[in-house]
């Protein structure tokens, strides 16, 4: 997602990122107090299945969604000294991309394993789409922005839609984590107990990470 940025380092939008990142800690702090506390921990290999499902929530939550929010943040946070903010944009995006497929794989292998049928919820519905959509724009973006690059004129004028259409696709990725969270804790029956308050500060977290992540490449 290419934004307008100045020559210079820009430094009004330094103390929202900061704020994103303090809530990033955060998100992987609790998810990790989840997962390896409360939960079974998490492998791609066990005995224990629920370890291998325990691979898509920090999969999806750390690798897609909180890197695709740094890499969004890069271009207002970064100097811009030659080609590096684009480059460590594009390179985050397509690290979300990876860990965001390995943690599809998780839980469809999950699933199979366990003889849950796939694509049941809306949750799924969404997630999917969302990473399709993530995937052809990083294509998209690479091939007209990167390497070969398109013609001046032509990013000149798909530039505001790549932003745009970035925005639509990262909140989809934050619903997406919602919504995982809202299925799982009814799947769980959590009552109120600390588990269910872990889950609660976690989406809350997530919520208000995507927040600041806008805020700060739309409002400065």
């Amino acid at each position: 997602m290419a934004f307008k940025r100045s020559s210079n380092y820009d430094t009004s939008a330094l103390p929202v990122t900061l704020f994103a990142h303090v809530v990033a800690i955060a998100v992987i702090t609790l998810l990790l107090v989840w997962l390896l506390h409360f939960r079974e921990g998490v492998a791609f290999k066990s005995e224990v299945e629920a370890k291998i499902f325990n691979m898509h929530p920090l999969l999806m939550v750390i690798g897609f969604v909180l890197l695709s929010g740094e890499a969004i943040m890069a271009y207002k946070t970064l100097p811009a000294i030659r080609k590096w903010p684009k480059m460590i944009h594009s390179l985050l995006h397509f690290v979300a991309l990876g860990t965001g497929i390995v943690g599809i794989y998780a839980v469809f292998k999950f699933q199979r394993d366990e003889g849950i049928p796939h694509m049941y919820s809306f949750h799924s519905w969404l997630g999917m789409s969302t990473i399709c959509l993530f995937a052809l724009q990083w294509m998209f973006s690479f091939f007209a922005f990167v390497y070969p690059r398109a013609e001046a004129s032509t990013r000149k004028s798909v530039a505001p839609w790549h932003a745009v259409l970035g925005i639509i696709i990262f909140f989809m990725a934050i619903i997406s984590t919602e919504t995982g969270l809202v299925e799982k804790f009814f799947i769980l029956r959590l009552q109120r107990n600390q588990e269910a308050v872990v889950i609660n500060f976690t989406a809350l977290l997530v919520f208000m990470y995507a927040a600041s992540v806008v805020i700060s490449v739309l409002f400065f």
